[in-house]
């Protein structure tokens, strides 16, 4: 049974056309999205999906009115996260009907990921559909669209093995930490953020044999689930600067909407390490380290 559009639309950015200076003012955690969902109303907007991960924020409409609703989600990208409209038009992507379609079976294949194959965006398309189900904003127009994308991506990486060599952002950072220390054994990692990303990051990092990990999360909970995980320890969010100061890599992926490391925190434990090196990851959108 074919799907009936009455037109659909795609505006966003993503790696390709933004930098990440651009990109962290409007990412939205996946636990913010009933927010923006509630408020990106137009008389001519049908259906609505957001999509946002650290690589990307695109708005899927299903519109009576093109133009309109164009306009109005440019509007609202700026408006939403008070952002000066000429610094975030000149990076957006806009995509219509077959092409906006074919845009979104290309994304929860992970043909458009940053790491061709990644394993993560489906199962972040999957969030972002069922976050706006629950808001009420879908229907049967994009019911049988995700359902379709979905089904896309899982055939595409089953038929076709686009992700037996495929790696993640997270594995890719700790390849790099081991071409900067030669090898990781007798190296201390930490990682903020207890998350499917940081939990990556890792395990990687214990696969290529550090000494010991601290795991930091808000939640103290969900770290010391993950310490206990992985064999390591978790620490208070208010004790990370002390234990910086014993450590040699630090991945950093949480959805703090603030940096959480700034530069005076990295100088005073850089006099605490006697100026040894270290080796900050930050795969967070918006970022956790202040550049």
């Amino acid at each position: 049974m074919g799907m009936s559009i009455m037109a659909m639309v795609v505006v966003g950015l993503n790696h390709k056309t933004a930098p990440v200076a651009v990109r962290e003012q409007l990412a939205i955690a996946e636990p913010d999205l009933a927010e923006p969902l509630a408020q990106f109303r137009h008389p001519m907007l049908n259906e609505l999906v957001i999509l946002s991960t650290c690589n990307r924020v695109e708005i899927y409409m299903e519109t009576g009115d093109t133009a309109a609703c164009t306009a109005a989600c440019t509007d609202f990208f700026a408006t939403y996260r008070e952002v000066e409209a000429a610094a975030v038009e000149p990076h957006l992507v806009y995509r219509y009907d077959t092409e906006a379609v074919r845009h979104l079976f290309r994304v929860a294949a992970s043909l458009d990921s940053l790491v061709v194959g990644e394993p993560q965006i489906l199962g972040q398309v999957k969030a972002a559909y069922m976050a706006a189900r629950q808001a009420g904003r879908t229907g049967s127009v994009f019911h049988q669209l995700f359902d379709r994308a979905l089904g896309v991506g899982k055939a595409v990486r089953h038929e076709t093995g686009i992700n037996d060599n495929a790696v993640s952002v997270s594995y890719a950072a700790v390849e790099l930490a081991k071409k900067i220390f030669e090898s990781l054994h007798q190296r201390t990692a930490m990682v903020l953020g207890a998350g499917e990303t940081s939990e990556l990051a890792a395990r990687h990092l214990v696969r290529q044999g550090v000494t010991s990990i601290f795991v930091a999360n808000r939640t103290h909970e969900r770290a010391v689930r993950l310490a206990q995980a992985l064999q390591g320890k978790a620490i208070a969010w208010d004790n990370v600067e002390e234990h910086l100061a014993h450590t040699d890599i630090v991945v950093s992926s949480t959805a703090a909407p603030e940096p959480i490391v700034d530069k005076a925190m990295v100088q005073r434990v850089m006099r605490a390490r006697r100026r040894q090196a270290m080796f900050f990851i930050d795969i967070a959108v918006p970022r956790d380290i202040d550049p």
